[in-house]
């Protein structure tokens, strides 16, 4: 089936497992923490102890199953209990420490002996044994897999929000194009009209010296032509008419869904050159004000897409 979400490429998750002793106490703790942020490509960075790195393949794996693109940070770390009456009895650390006080009392005969409670808080006397490599495996993996259920729907909540602040800005931008379009002919011919009659004014009043007054309607006739073809040239129809199918273009890539981050930065580019194209040909304030209220939203609207995936 179709996922037809949007997804951003920010968000976190953390999850935590405790690993039980046999006899049910507390034997050790696992934590996986995600974090993402927006990039080009899928970039993972693992951070966890040599004792969970046999982990990583198997979350590298689930991970590229769910994330297209992003920078995702995972840590992973495993803290056990300080020892205590509860723990397991080393048996071979102990005889281990036992050889190596003597080795000492062999040199140093008025040592002083070590106390019960320094030998049972001796690092790997206690506990250390009740928490098997495979226990661990499986705590490191359950709660790398949970995490990253929770990332991606983090990440398809903050997708769902991009969405409609998009739509919304694309409902604003159709909604100036709607009263914009109807206006072009009356503003263009209203900027002719202006231009014919200053050029009118102005040749009746000043004529290259020694050459005869042209006629009136030759006057009249050229200044037409001319006007007529700097009509051609501020004409925004194209414009707007291609700012309309982009726009349609990007809200089915919107309610299309899945993997839309690269074709709309891609929507954004267009928008904008067509936007910088009606700003360059404006021949009115309309206009003007147009083609700036018009990049605006297209800017505050790529900000946005750097984040989709």
């Amino acid at each position: 089936m179709k996922d037809n979400n949007i997804y951003s490429m920010t968000g976190y998750a953390s999850v935590t497992r405790d690993i039980a002793h046999a006899d049910g106490a507390a034997g050790a703790s696992v934590s996986v923490e995600l974090r993402t942020v927006n990039s080009r490509f899928l970039d993972l960075a693992f951070r966890m102890p040599e004792e969970a790195r046999a982990c990583e393949p198997v979350l590298r794996e689930a991970l590229t199953a769910k994330l297209s693109r992003g920078k995702v940070d995972i840590r992973i770390n495993v803290q056990r209990p300080e020892s205590g009456t509860n723990g397991a009895l080393n048996l071979d650390a102990v005889k281990q420490l036992s050889d190596l006080e003597q080795q000492v009392l062999a040199i140093f005969p008025d040592a002083e002996r070590m106390r019960t409670g320094e030998i049972l808080r001796w690092p790997g006397v206690l506990g250390e044994e009740s928490v098997t490599a495979e226990a661990l495996r499986d705590a490191v993996i359950d709660a790398g897999r949970t995490a990253i259920g929770d990332l991606v729907d983090v990440r398809k909540r903050e997708g769902a929000q991009l969405k409609a602040s998009l739509v919304e800005r694309v409902e604003n931008m159709e909604r100036i194009l709607a009263v914009l379009q109807p206006q072009v002919p009356e503003l263009i011919a209203r900027h002719q009209q202006k231009i014919v009659d200053r050029l009118q004014e102005a040749l009746g009043i000043v004529l290259p010296e020694g050459s005869a007054a042209p006629g009136k309607d030759e006057i009249v006739e050229r200044i037409r032509q001319e006007v007529t073809i700097y009509g051609v040239r501020i004409d925004v129809a194209e414009e707007l008419t291609r700012l309309d199918a982009h726009l349609k273009e990007t809200r089915h890539i919107l309610d299309k869904g899945g993997l839309v981050g690269k074709r709309l930065d891609f929507m954004m580019q267009e928008l904008n050159r067509e936007a910088n194209t009606l700003g360059s040909k404006a021949a009115s304030k309309e206009l003007a004000d147009a083609s700036m209220e018009l990049k605006l939203y297209i800017e505050q609207m790529r900000e946005q897409v750097q984040n989709l995936e």
